[in-house]
C-alpha cells in the first residue's frame, strides 16, 4: 500500500480533532501466556490504520496546532542481539517508507517519556507547537469496566497533567474505518478467496464419522497453503445439534451420518478479514427436511443481499431478515405468531467487516457506499438437531450492493454436485 494512503488517513483524522490536541496510539504487545511463552501478536487495528506498520511496541504521536500537523513515531531500537534472537528489527528508514512519517521524526521507544514531557507537554522552548489542551486516546473496552490499555500506559501522564482533557479517538476512527477504499476492498476480496479455497477443501474431504477438528484441519491447511496468514477469528465447525449453539468452538465431536455441518470461518489477507458461513450435509445429500429449512435460510440470505443499498439502517436490515424468517417459519408450521421467531433465530443478520471481523462503525447512521458488511441469516431447531447459517460478505455500492463472496457455492444442487465429484 502506498504510504500516501496513511498520510491521508492521519490528515482526515486530524481535521476532525480539536485544535491544540494530540493523539497517542500504541501498537501494543502480545499478552504473556506461560513461562517464556507469549500469545501470537496481533497489531492494534487503529494503529495499523493510521501508520501501515505491523510491529509490536511502537507508538505514534500526532499533534495539531493552528491547523499544522506534527507527527512522531517511536520504534524499538535494532541491536545485534535483537536481530539474532528475535528477528530483524525495523529501521527508521523502513518505518518512514511505510508510514510516510519523516525519518527525522522517528525516535526510539525509550525516548518516548522524555520527549512527551520536554517537547509537547511541558511548555518548554523545545516545543514546536503550543501545549495541547486535548489528548485523544483509543478508549476501546473489550468488556464493561475494563480499563483501556492506553489509560494504563499513560496513567502517570494523565495524573501529572490533569489539565489535559481526554477525548475518545474511537469516535473518529470508527467512522473513518467504516468506508473502505479500493485497496481495502481488494484485500477483503483476497481474504474471501482464501475462505473459498478452505471451504472447498472441506467439502472435498468430508465423510460421515470424521471428527469436526479433522474438517477444520483441512480448512486451515488449504487456506494457509494458498497464502493466507490464517484464521480471522476462532473457527466454528459444528455438526448436528452443535450448530444450534452460535459460538460453538470446541470442534471436537464426531459427525454422524446424515448430519448437517455448519462452517463459520474467516481468513486473513494481511490484517483484513473475511467471514463466511456455509452449511452442508456430511454425506453429500440433503434430506427433504434439511432442504426445507435450508431453502428458507437461503432465500432470506438472497433477499437481504438485494435489500442492501445506501440510505437504509442496519436496524431495518435486521428487522427485514427477522420478518422473512418468521413468515417462513409460519409456513412450515413451526410458529404461530411473529414474535415466536426468537425460538429459532436469535442473532442479528449483519455486522461491519474490515480490519476486524466485527469491524468498528456507527450502527446509528444510514449505510453508504464503501461499507462492507455481512449477511448471515440462520435458523436453529435444537429438537431436530438442525442448525443452518448462510453468510456472505457484501459491499454497499452507490446503487445497491455487490456480493463479494458470490463464488462460494451455496445452492443445494451446487453443493451436492460438488461433493459427488
Amino acid at each position: 500500500m502506498e504510504k500516501n494512503r496513511f498520510v491521508e488517513r492521519r490528515f482526515s483524522m486530524m481535521k476532525q480533532m480539536e485544535d491544540r490536541s494530540i493523539v497517542i496510539l500504541f501498537s501494543l504487545e502480545a499478552p504473556h501466556k506461560t513461562t517464556d511463552q507469549y500469545y501470537p501478536y496481533e497489531i492494534n487495528r487503529n494503529f495499523y490504520y493510521l501508520t501501515g506498520l505491523k510491529r509490536s511496541n511502537f507508538i505514534v504521536v500526532i499533534q495539531k496546532d493552528a491547523n499544522k500537523i506534527y507527527e512522531y513515531l517511536f520504534i524499538e531500537e535494532a541491536t545485534d542481539y535483537s536481530d539474532k534472537w528475535l528477528g530483524k528489527r525495523m529501521r527508521k528508514e523502513e518505518a518512514s517508507e511505510i508510514s510516510g512519517i519523516q525519518s527525522t521524526d522517528i525516535r526510539y521507544i525509550d525516548q518516548f517519556d522524555g520527549f512527551l514531557h520536554a517537547s509537547i507537554l511541558s511548555g518548554s522552548r523545545k516545543m514546536a507547537a503550543r501545549k495541547p489542551q486535548f489528548i485523544y486516546l483509543d478508549l476501546y473496552r473489550h468488556k464493561p469496566y475494563a480499563v483501556p490499555a492506553s489509560l494504563e500506559k499513560l496513567n502517570q501522564v494523565i495524573k501529572s497533567y490533569p489539565e489535559l482533557s481526554i477525548r475518545n479517538a474511537n469516535e473518529i476512527l470508527d467512522v473513518l474505518r467504516m468506508y473502505k477504499d479500493e485497496y481495502e476492498i481488494e484485500e477483503i476480496k483476497r481474504a474471501i478467496s482464501y475462505s473459498k479455497i478452505g471451504i472447498e477443501a472441506v467439502l472435498k474431504t468430508a465423510k460421515s464419522g470424521m471428527n469436526e477438528r479433522a474438517l477444520l484441519a483441512h480448512y486451515e491447511f488449504a487456506l494457509k497453503n494458498a497464502g493466507s496468514e490464517g484464521n480471522s477469528f476462532n473457527p466454528i465447525v459444528a455438526s448436528g445439534a452443535n450448530a444450534t449453539t452460535l459460538h460453538y468452538e470446541e470442534n471436537d465431536k464426531f459427525v454422524d451420518d446424515g448430519s448437517l455441518v455448519l462452517l463459520d470461518l474467516g481468513a486473513l489477507a494481511g490484517p483484513y478479514a473475511s467471514d463466511i458461513s456455509r452449511t452442508f450435509p456430511v454425506n453429500g445429500r440433503f434430506t427433504n427436511r434439511q432442504k426445507q429449512i435450508y431453502e428458507l435460510v437461503l432465500n432470506v440470505n438472497k433477499a437481504c443481499i438485494n435489500f442492501v443499498k445506501p440510505g437504509i439502517m442496519m436496524a431495518e436490515l435486521n428487522q427485514y431478515a427477522k420478518d422473512l424468517l418468521a413468515e417462513g417459519a409460519k409456513a412450515l408450521g413451526l410458529i404461530q405468531t411473529q414474535d415466536e421467531i426468537v425460538k429459532y433465530y436469535y442473532h442479528n443478520v449483519s455486522h461491519f467487516l474490515g480490519l476486524d471481523v466485527h469491524d468498528v462503525g456507527d450502527y446509528l447512521i444510514p449505510l453508504k457506499a464503501g461499507i462492507i458488511l455481512t449477511i448471515e441469516p440462520g435458523f436453529y431447531i435444537a429438537e431436530e438437531g438442525i442448525g443452518i447459517r448462510i453468510e456472505d460478505n457484501v459491499l454497499v455500492t452507490s446503487s445497491g450492493s455487490e456480493n463479494l463472496s458470490k463464488s462460494i457455492i451455496k445452492e443445494i444442487k451446487e453443493i451436492e454436485a460438488f461433493m459427488a465429484k
